[in-house]
């Protein structure tokens, strides 16, 4: 992964982090998810969603004026 991204937000719920990825991209903010769930067992592990630094504090505010849990 290039620098400057910064994880905003990890689960072991995949569509709770794609719900979070498109409501980031729906407001500009550029949105990657990264797979760390174990192929075997979906239980270990997460998904996370990860931004580029500079959209850091555009999307935790919106994550808060939106009620999105951090």
């Amino acid at each position: 992964m290039e620098r400057n991204w910064v994880k905003i937000y990890s689960s072991t719920n995949y569509y709770q982090a794609e719900i979070i990825k498109q409501v980031l991209l729906e407001h500009e903010i550029g949105a990657v998810l990264l797979n760390r769930q174990s192929s075997s067992h979906r239980t270990f592990g997460d998904i996370e969603v990860y931004i580029h630094q500079e959209d850091f504090a555009n999307a935790i505010e919106l994550m808060v004026m939106n009620q999105i849990a951090l």
